[in-house]
Protein backbone atom coordinates (compact mmCIF):
# COMPACT_ATOMS: atom_id res chain seq x y z
CA UNK A 1 0.00 0.00 0.00
CA UNK A 2 2.88 2.83 0.58
CA UNK A 3 3.70 2.01 -2.77
CA UNK A 4 0.99 2.40 -4.54
CA UNK A 5 0.30 5.84 -2.36
CA UNK A 6 3.66 6.96 -2.67
CA UNK A 7 4.53 6.96 0.95
CA UNK A 8 7.81 6.11 2.74
CA UNK A 9 7.66 1.77 3.61
CA UNK A 10 6.43 2.51 7.31
CA UNK A 11 8.64 -0.94 7.77
CA UNK A 12 8.17 -4.51 9.23
CA UNK A 13 7.66 -3.17 12.65
CA UNK A 14 4.96 -1.23 11.73
CA UNK A 15 3.28 -4.27 10.13
CA UNK A 16 3.67 -6.28 13.00
CA UNK A 17 2.59 -3.87 15.66
CA UNK A 18 -0.89 -2.89 13.57
CA UNK A 19 -1.51 -6.78 13.23
CA UNK A 20 -2.04 -6.39 17.18
CA UNK A 21 -5.78 -4.74 16.03
CA UNK A 22 -6.83 -7.58 14.19
CA UNK A 23 -5.46 -10.18 16.76
CA UNK A 24 -7.71 -8.11 19.23
CA UNK A 25 -10.39 -8.73 16.66
CA UNK A 26 -9.23 -12.51 16.76
CA UNK A 27 -9.50 -12.44 20.76
CA UNK A 28 -13.10 -11.56 20.77
CA UNK A 29 -14.35 -13.15 18.27
CA UNK A 30 -12.94 -16.49 19.84
CA UNK A 31 -12.97 -15.66 23.34
CA UNK A 32 -15.07 -18.66 23.99
CA UNK A 33 -12.55 -21.19 22.25
CA UNK A 34 -9.57 -19.46 23.66
CA UNK A 35 -10.82 -19.28 27.56
CA UNK A 36 -12.28 -22.94 26.91
CA UNK A 37 -9.12 -24.41 25.62
CA UNK A 38 -6.59 -22.31 27.93
CA UNK A 39 -9.14 -23.86 31.28
CA UNK A 40 -8.51 -27.21 29.07
CA UNK A 41 -4.82 -27.46 28.38
CA UNK A 42 -3.79 -26.14 32.50
CA UNK A 43 -5.63 -28.79 33.56
CA UNK A 44 -4.04 -31.20 31.28
CA UNK A 45 -0.62 -30.27 32.81
CA UNK A 46 1.66 -32.14 34.55
CA UNK A 47 0.60 -32.81 38.35
CA UNK A 48 -2.69 -31.46 37.75
CA UNK A 49 -4.23 -34.05 35.38
CA UNK A 50 -4.65 -37.53 36.57
CA UNK A 51 -2.81 -39.36 34.40
CA UNK A 52 -5.53 -42.30 33.76
CA UNK A 53 -7.60 -39.56 31.91
CA UNK A 54 -6.93 -39.45 28.34
CA UNK A 55 -6.39 -35.42 27.78
CA UNK A 56 -9.88 -34.01 26.17
CA UNK A 57 -9.54 -32.29 22.37
CA UNK A 58 -9.34 -28.96 24.00
CA UNK A 59 -6.54 -29.64 25.73
CA UNK A 60 -4.68 -30.99 22.96
CA UNK A 61 -5.76 -28.11 20.94
CA UNK A 62 -3.63 -26.12 23.10
CA UNK A 63 -0.43 -28.29 23.02
CA UNK A 64 -0.69 -28.26 19.25
CA UNK A 65 -1.43 -24.07 18.62
CA UNK A 66 1.89 -24.39 20.74
CA UNK A 67 3.74 -26.92 18.61
CA UNK A 68 2.66 -24.48 15.50
CA UNK A 69 4.34 -22.02 16.52
CA UNK A 70 7.32 -23.08 17.51
CA UNK A 71 8.63 -22.63 13.44
CA UNK A 72 7.60 -18.82 13.54
CA UNK A 73 9.60 -17.76 16.57
CA UNK A 74 12.48 -19.69 15.52
CA UNK A 75 13.02 -18.76 11.89
CA UNK A 76 11.71 -15.23 12.99
CA UNK A 77 14.78 -14.68 15.53
CA UNK A 78 16.83 -15.85 12.79
CA UNK A 79 15.86 -14.46 9.88
CA UNK A 80 15.38 -10.93 11.77
CA UNK A 81 17.53 -8.72 9.29
CA UNK A 82 16.47 -9.99 6.41
CA UNK A 83 12.96 -9.97 7.24
CA UNK A 84 13.62 -6.13 7.64
CA UNK A 85 15.43 -5.38 4.55
CA UNK A 86 15.80 -7.70 1.64
CA UNK A 87 12.45 -9.19 2.12
CA UNK A 88 10.20 -6.05 1.53
CA UNK A 89 11.46 -6.17 -1.94
CA UNK A 90 8.36 -5.47 -4.70
CA UNK A 91 9.42 -8.39 -6.61
CA UNK A 92 9.41 -10.62 -4.45
CA UNK A 93 5.99 -9.29 -2.46
CA UNK A 94 4.50 -9.92 -6.37
CA UNK A 95 6.04 -13.21 -6.64
CA UNK A 96 4.91 -14.59 -2.97
CA UNK A 97 1.27 -13.07 -4.12
CA UNK A 98 1.22 -14.98 -7.48
CA UNK A 99 3.01 -18.16 -6.06
CA UNK A 100 0.62 -18.70 -2.81
CA UNK A 101 -2.53 -17.68 -4.67
CA UNK A 102 -1.60 -21.25 -7.19
CA UNK A 103 -0.72 -23.12 -3.67
CA UNK A 104 -4.28 -22.16 -2.22
CA UNK A 105 -6.42 -23.07 -5.13
CA UNK A 106 -4.43 -26.14 -5.88
CA UNK A 107 -4.50 -27.20 -2.21
CA UNK A 108 -8.63 -26.32 -2.76
CA UNK A 109 -8.97 -28.80 -5.48
CA UNK A 110 -6.89 -31.51 -4.26
CA UNK A 111 -8.09 -31.75 -0.60
CA UNK A 112 -10.80 -34.14 0.15
CA UNK A 113 -11.93 -32.03 2.87
CA UNK A 114 -13.50 -34.27 4.96
CA UNK A 115 -11.33 -33.82 8.24
CA UNK A 116 -12.78 -31.59 11.23
CA UNK A 117 -10.51 -29.72 13.82
CA UNK A 118 -11.41 -32.07 16.14
CA UNK A 119 -9.41 -34.63 14.22
CA UNK A 120 -6.05 -32.91 14.24
CA UNK A 121 -2.91 -34.25 14.97
CA UNK A 122 0.26 -33.90 16.19
CA UNK A 123 1.58 -33.55 12.57
CA UNK A 124 -0.75 -31.59 11.37
CA UNK A 125 -0.37 -28.63 13.93
CA UNK A 126 3.89 -29.02 12.44
CA UNK A 127 2.78 -28.66 9.04
CA UNK A 128 0.10 -25.70 9.70
CA UNK A 129 3.37 -24.50 12.02
CA UNK A 130 5.66 -24.60 9.15
CA UNK A 131 3.28 -22.92 6.76
CA UNK A 132 3.07 -19.92 9.18
CA UNK A 133 6.32 -19.07 8.92
CA UNK A 134 6.49 -18.79 5.63
CA UNK A 135 4.58 -15.55 6.13
CA UNK A 136 7.51 -13.99 7.74
CA UNK A 137 8.30 -13.03 3.71
CA UNK A 138 5.73 -10.51 2.85
CA UNK A 139 3.08 -11.03 0.25
CA UNK A 140 3.01 -14.58 1.61
CA UNK A 141 -0.78 -14.48 3.50
CA UNK A 142 -0.19 -15.92 7.21
CA UNK A 143 -3.74 -17.32 6.81
CA UNK A 144 -4.01 -18.32 3.49
CA UNK A 145 -0.62 -20.67 3.88
CA UNK A 146 -1.78 -22.39 6.76
CA UNK A 147 -5.64 -22.74 5.55
CA UNK A 148 -3.96 -23.91 2.49
CA UNK A 149 -1.64 -26.45 4.54
CA UNK A 150 -4.51 -27.56 6.33
CA UNK A 151 -6.75 -27.97 3.06
CA UNK A 152 -3.35 -30.53 2.20
CA UNK A 153 -3.95 -32.46 5.31
CA UNK A 154 -7.19 -33.01 4.43
CA UNK A 155 -9.37 -30.84 6.55
CA UNK A 156 -12.45 -28.74 5.42
CA UNK A 157 -12.47 -25.17 4.64
CA UNK A 158 -14.27 -23.52 8.18
CA UNK A 159 -12.10 -26.07 10.28
CA UNK A 160 -8.99 -25.12 8.39
CA UNK A 161 -9.51 -21.66 8.64
CA UNK A 162 -10.30 -21.71 12.64
CA UNK A 163 -7.33 -22.79 13.45
CA UNK A 164 -5.62 -20.96 11.33
CA UNK A 165 -7.23 -18.00 13.17
CA UNK A 166 -6.51 -19.48 16.37
CA UNK A 167 -2.66 -20.47 15.92
CA UNK A 168 -2.03 -16.29 14.75
CA UNK A 169 -2.69 -15.69 18.38
CA UNK A 170 0.61 -16.63 19.99
CA UNK A 171 2.48 -15.68 16.60
CA UNK A 172 1.19 -12.37 16.12
CA UNK A 173 0.95 -11.45 20.02
CA UNK A 174 4.55 -11.92 20.46
CA UNK A 175 5.85 -10.61 17.53
CA UNK A 176 3.79 -7.28 18.13
CA UNK A 177 4.70 -7.05 21.36
CA UNK A 178 8.78 -7.22 20.57
CA UNK A 179 8.57 -4.64 17.78
CA UNK A 180 6.39 -2.33 19.57
CA UNK A 181 9.31 -0.29 20.92
CA UNK A 182 10.95 -0.20 17.49
CA UNK A 183 8.03 1.10 15.58
CA UNK A 184 7.22 4.10 18.34
CA UNK A 185 10.56 4.83 18.18
CA UNK A 186 10.33 4.96 14.17
CA UNK A 187 6.70 6.09 13.32
CA UNK A 188 6.12 6.17 9.33
CA UNK A 189 6.72 9.84 8.05
CA UNK A 190 8.00 10.52 11.88
CA UNK A 191 3.90 10.21 12.64
CA UNK A 192 5.31 7.86 15.15
CA UNK A 193 2.46 6.96 17.67
CA UNK A 194 -0.55 8.82 16.43
CA UNK A 195 -0.07 6.66 12.90
CA UNK A 196 0.18 3.27 14.66
CA UNK A 197 -2.78 4.13 16.84
CA UNK A 198 -4.79 5.08 13.72
CA UNK A 199 -3.37 1.99 11.61
CA UNK A 200 -3.90 -0.63 15.02
CA UNK A 201 -7.99 0.86 15.19
CA UNK A 202 -8.56 0.39 11.73
CA UNK A 203 -7.16 -2.86 11.20
CA UNK A 204 -9.43 -4.25 14.38
CA UNK A 205 -12.33 -3.15 12.98
CA UNK A 206 -11.45 -4.48 9.59
CA UNK A 207 -10.59 -7.76 11.03
CA UNK A 208 -13.41 -8.23 12.67
CA UNK A 209 -15.70 -8.15 10.21
CA UNK A 210 -13.33 -9.92 7.82
CA UNK A 211 -13.52 -13.08 10.27
CA UNK A 212 -17.02 -12.96 10.31
CA UNK A 213 -17.66 -12.70 6.99
CA UNK A 214 -14.60 -15.30 6.00
CA UNK A 215 -15.63 -17.83 8.22
CA UNK A 216 -19.41 -18.02 6.65
CA UNK A 217 -17.98 -17.47 3.30
CA UNK A 218 -15.86 -20.66 3.11
CA UNK A 219 -19.04 -22.74 4.51
CA UNK A 220 -20.74 -22.61 1.77
CA UNK A 221 -17.97 -20.99 -1.19
CA UNK A 222 -14.45 -22.04 -2.44
CA UNK A 223 -11.26 -20.17 -2.33
CA UNK A 224 -11.13 -18.91 -6.10
CA UNK A 225 -12.00 -15.09 -5.75
CA UNK A 226 -8.87 -15.25 -3.18
CA UNK A 227 -6.82 -16.92 -5.62
CA UNK A 228 -7.83 -14.65 -8.38
CA UNK A 229 -7.38 -11.69 -6.42
CA UNK A 230 -3.69 -12.80 -5.63
CA UNK A 231 -2.77 -13.44 -8.94
CA UNK A 232 -4.30 -10.06 -10.22
CA UNK A 233 -2.67 -7.95 -7.80
CA UNK A 234 1.02 -9.84 -8.06
CA UNK A 235 0.83 -9.38 -11.55
CA UNK A 236 -0.47 -5.63 -10.83
CA UNK A 237 2.67 -4.84 -8.33
CA UNK A 238 5.38 -6.73 -10.46
CA UNK A 239 4.13 -5.00 -13.80
CA UNK A 240 4.42 -1.50 -11.88
CA UNK A 241 7.77 -2.08 -10.41
CA UNK A 242 9.19 -2.88 -13.51
CA UNK A 243 7.90 0.40 -15.27
CA UNK A 244 8.88 1.89 -12.87
CA UNK A 245 5.33 3.20 -11.56
CA UNK A 246 5.99 2.28 -7.57
CA UNK A 247 9.24 1.68 -5.72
Amino acid sequence: MPAFVGWDDPGAAFTAVTQLGTMAAVLIYFRKDLLRVLFAWTRSLPGIRKSSEPAPFDARLGWYLGLGTIPVVVFGFLFRDQIETAARDLYLIGGALIVMGLVLGLADLRSKRDREIESMQPSDAAVMGFAQALALIPGVSRSGATISAGLFRGMTRPAAARYSFLLSVPAVVLSGLYELPKALEHGPNDAGAASLLVATLLAFIVGYASIAIFLRWLGAHSTAVFVVYRVVLGIAVIALASSGAIT
